[in-house]
């Protein structure tokens, strides 16, 4: 599974972390880690974990009644994740492909995955996966994003960055609002054979500090930031100035706040 748009390499894994995870992940984590159902012994996997903040939520919510396997085809998030988490967070780690896990069939009571199937190449390989390793009765709870213009921070980046290369302009932010379709991303799951398939819009409020830290993360928090490193590298701090700018004008300043809109889906393995 590669891809430019999925390489969240060299400083982006800590941009990210600290700059996107309140702006965008947040809410969302501790959304997803409390439909999680708790029972002694229950094994649960998250699947494009990234630098662990939903995996820090699953951790405490579980609080050694089960276990708790982390997973990311990136290695540098994993690390990243595991740094900021530490080695007693009762969590496995292991890089592994969304695709192709190397778990075998019925091995988790769980699977989940925030904001990681857009990222996909094959995304119904990427479901099929989820149910091969699900024991029958098994759950998959996972998010995806909702259109961009519900999504107003990474619109705003998307429209302004591309104002600065009148040819092909960075397609990062179409990736994570590519799947905001409800019925093709049911259409996976059925394919799957998945069973009691449910979704529901979720709606949020993210913040930062400030505009210009919301415009750090969102312009060197992910893989927007080396395709303007690779073509205009002069350009970054103009880039910058004008998304906090514009940012500020439309979600506030000292505090940012964005309004978010996701997907959340339910699904069983029978």
């Amino acid at each position: 599974m590669t891809d430019q748009n999925a390489a969240f390499v060299g400083s982006i894994p800590a941009n990210y972390d600290r700059y996107l995870g309140p702006l965008f992940f947040h809410g969302y984590a501790d959304d997803l880690a409390a439909r999680v159902p708790v029972s002694d012994g229950v094994r649960v996997l998250e699947i494009a974990c990234g630098t662990g903040i939903v995996t820090e939520r699953l951790a405490q919510r579980l609080r050694g009644r089960g276990s708790l396997v982390a997973t990311d085809l990136n290695e540098a998030m994993l690390a990243h994740a595991q740094r900021r988490l530490g080695p007693h967070a009762g969590v496995e780690w292991r890089q592994a492909d969304g695709t192709r896990l190397p778990f075998d069939a019925g091995s988790f009571d769980v699977v989940v995955c925030q904001f990681g199937l857009m990222f996909f190449p094959d995304k119904a390989a990427g479901v099929a996966e989820a149910f091969r390793v699900l024991r029958p009765g098994g759950r998959y709870l996972f998010s995806v994003w909702d259109v961009i213009e519900r999504n107003p921070a990474a619109r705003i980046t998307h429209e302004t960055a591309a104002a600065f290369f009148p040819v092909e302009p960075p397609g990062f932010y179409r990736v994570p609002f590519s799947l905001h379709e409800p019925a093709g991303v049911t259409r996976f799951l059925e394919q799957a054979r998945f069973s009691d398939i449910a979704w529901e819009y979720v709606e949020t409020t993210g913040t930062s500090p400030s505009a210009a830290e919301a415009a750090t993360g969102l312009i060197e928090g992910n893989p927007i930031y080396d395709a303007i490193m690779q073509r205009r590298p002069d350009a970054l701090a103009d880039i910058k100035a004008a998304v906090a700018g514009k940012v500020a004008a439309e979600l506030g300043d000292h505090p940012v706040r964005c309004p978010l809109r996701a997907l959340v889906f339910s699904a069983r393995r029978p």
